[in-house]
This record gives structure tokens, sequence and C-alpha cells, in this order.
């Protein structure tokens, strides 16, 4: 659970990440009259496959990205967790009282003592510490800034007092019942999970209880190409009604066979049955619910791509996603407002800069925000240029999958 910059960020990165950690080290101890003990990191997330199948008991494909937050640490024997954040207010909580605060609720000291009641709650210790945190996961991106902030104390509590006994899986699900329980946020596993374990992985919502989670063992870094995000500045304000409609309809196909999602049911029973589903529900709720049955058996086809190592298939299957996304979810663009469509432009760009080559696709939720590339090296520059030009500059994010989730940093 301790590992080095070079392994974290690669070499190319890791001197300009050593001055970050060293500036870390100084503003903690400029806020603290000390100098920093340890330090930890947890990474931001990208959803890779499975677009909107989780909330119908379907599979995705996540993997932890090379941004994160990071901490400087002092542990303390008064038992007070005290996180001062960049631009942000000092947090105080005391990790003995782990009773819900309603006046917490949504803010970061509700995250911090859930996950340590989390932590009580399944045997493990917890104590006090003082630290220092600055983040470069980019909130409102879908990467899930608040994730890697929830493990980033998972991370430190199970080092600090547990000797890393706490696993990953074990981490993503305290922080995914501090998000639930105190933040008063409903999120699923995924984004936890993620960030947590690291690396590539699938996570398999059949049973929501006990999701199954497996990790693939992949060398991105290896395959010649780079994870780009596209920030297309598009607003996500009054889109609620426009993401709200997506699990609805795909429920109300399931519902109409008398099931609750759409994972109770096959392609089959809904191809069988189009002429009244369209009937009583419209097509576009036929065509979210075949979206999902496709996405769904997508995720398992590029896991295998993966596992053996045939990246051409992982990308094809990528393309496949967002095509499917496109024509068949409708997450690209707002129906409501059919003027601003952003992702459609994006995904435009990046296809035709790509010329057949790399992938692209919708990242998260849709209608507006973020696209995903994944942009052979030689053409890397080509992509950021064109992309930048009509979104602005700082608008394209070039990433890579980080091999390690939580983890301890060694300097």
């Amino acid at each position: 659970m301790i590992h080095t910059l070079k392994e974290i960020y690669g070499a190319e990165a890791t001197p300009l990440q050593a001055q970050r950690y060293a500036a870390a080290a100084e503003e903690f101890e400029a806020l603290f009259g000390m100098k920093p003990q340890r330090f930890f990191s947890a990474p931001g997330r990208t959803e890779v496959g499975g677009n909107h199948t989780d909330h119908n008991n379907g599979r995705v494909l996540a993997a932890g990205v090379s941004l994160d937050v990071i901490a400087a640490v002092v542990p303390t024997d008064d038992g007070i967790i005290r996180i001062k954040s960049q631009g942000f207010p000092m947090d105080t909580v005391d990790s003995s009282d782990t009773e819900i605060k309603d006046e917490e609720e949504n803010t970061s000291c509700a995250l911090i003592r859930g996950v340590a009641a989390g932590m009580l709650r399944r045997g493990y210790k917890v104590g006090g510490f003082t630290a220092y945190t600055t983040s470069n996961v980019l909130k409102g991106s879908g990467l899930s800034s608040s994730a890697a902030f929830e493990v980033l104390i998972g991370t430190i509590l199970s080092g600090l007092y547990n000797d890393f006994a706490v696993s990953p899986v074990e981490i993503a699900q305290i922080s995914q019942f501090a998000e639930n329980i105190y933040f008063g946020k409903p999120s699923g596993l995924m984004d936890q999970m993620a960030s947590s374990v690291g690396s590539f992985i699938t996570i398999d919502f059949a049973d929501t209880a006990n999701p199954v989670i497996e990790a693939i063992d992949f060398d991105f870094a290896a395959s010649g190409h780079r994870l780009c995000i596209v920030d297309t500045k598009g607003s996500h304000s009054d889109l609620t009604p426009e993401y709200a409609a997506i699990p609805a309809e795909m429920r109300s196909v399931a519902q109409f066979f008398g099931k609750d999602y759409l994972r109770e049911l096959t392609k089959a029973d809904v191809m069988a049955n189009i002429a009244a589903l369209r009937a009583k529900l419209g097509d576009r709720a036929v065509l979210r619910a075949l979206h999902f049955f496709g996405d769904n058996e997508r995720v398992v086809k590029q896991a295998a791509a993966l596992r053996s190592h045939d990246f051409k298939k992982f990308l094809k299957l990528i393309n496949e996603s967002g095509d499917s996304s496109y024509k068949y979810l409708q997450n690209i663009y707002a129906s409501s407002n059919p003027a601003e469509q952003g992702l459609s432009l994006a995904l435009y760009i990046a296809s035709d800069v790509l010329s057949g080559e790399g992938a692209c696709r919708v990242h998260g939720g849709g209608f507006a925000g973020t696209i995903q590339a994944f942009v052979p090296e030689e053409k890397l520059e080509k992509f950021k240029s064109a992309m930048e030009g009509v979104f602005g500059e700082g608008s394209c994010y070039v990433l890579s999958i980080r091999p390690f989730g939580g983890t301890e940093v060694s300097l």
C-alpha cells in the first residue's frame, strides 16, 4: 500500500509531482508549524464502458486516472481529524463522535465523519490526524473528485491506524456509506471503487448488495494512446429532468414485464414485444432499453479485449458504445435545448482528427459536460489543438490510466 512517485505517476511526470508534494509539505508547515510525516494519494476515475447501465443493475467498466487528491499528514493522539484543503476552510471532526449531524449534510465534514463511522462499524480503528490536501481532480468533469476525497480519508485511516489492513474494496464500500448516509447523496459504488482499486475494473451490479468487482491487469502506458477528457463547457443547469428520464424510461420497460430493472430481462423479451411497448411507452423508452442490453454486454467484451491485450478490439468496442449512446440512449444533447450541442460538436471534431484511429464517446451522464477519447500519441497535439481551438485553452485534459488506487506515497 506504499508506492513511489515513479510507480504512481510514471517517470515523465515524476519531477513535476515531486514539486507538487514539496509545495504541499511547505504549505503544511506554514499552516501547522511542523513538518508532515507521511503522504497519501487517491485518484479520480473515468467511466470507460457501460453508459447509464448501473442504475438498472447492469455492468460498468471504469478506471482510476492520473489526476488525484494528495495529503500531507501528521497523526495525532487526541482523536481529532483536522483537514485543511486548498481553497477551503479547515474541517474539524472528532473521530469518536460518529452521530449523523443534519447540519453537516452536503459538506466535507460529513464525508470525514462518515468514513470514520464506516471504519468503526467494520471493526477497524480510527484516530486523529492533521492534514493539508490539494487536488487536481477536475470538479464537474465526471472524474469524481468527491469519491477521491472519501477514498483518501479511508486510505489515511487504514495506513495510520490499521497497518493497511482495510482492503481497497472495503475502503470503497465505506466511502459509499459515508456519501449515502452522512453526506446525503444516493450514489452508486462505481466512483469509489475505481478510485480505491485503481487501474481498470469491472463492476457487476446484478446483486446490488454484493456487487462483483474484478480488476483487470492491463498496461495502458504501453498502448501507444493517451486518454483525453474534453470539457465542452456546457451548462448542467435545468438538465435534471433529462437525466431523470433515462432511468425512469428504462424502468418503465422493465415494469411492462412486471420487473423492477432491465437486468431482469433479455433483449429478446423487448424485441418480441416492441409493438406493444411502442404503443404504451413510446419509441425513446424502447431505444434506451435496447442501448442498455447492448452496452451491458459490451462491458464483458471490453474487459475480455483488455485481458487478451487486444487494444484494437477494445477501441472498436468503445466506438460502438459511443455510437449507441448517440443513437439509442440519446444523451448527447438535451431535447429541451437543441441549439446547444457541444458534445455533438466535440464528437465530430474528435472523429475528424482521429480519422478511423483511436476512439471517442460521451463521458459520464451526458447532455452537457465532457467527452472521452483514446488518442494515438502521434495525433495528441493535433487533437488537443483542435479541441482547444473550439472549446478554449485548457479544455482538453491529457490523462493516463493510473495503475494504483488509494495509496501512501514514498517520496
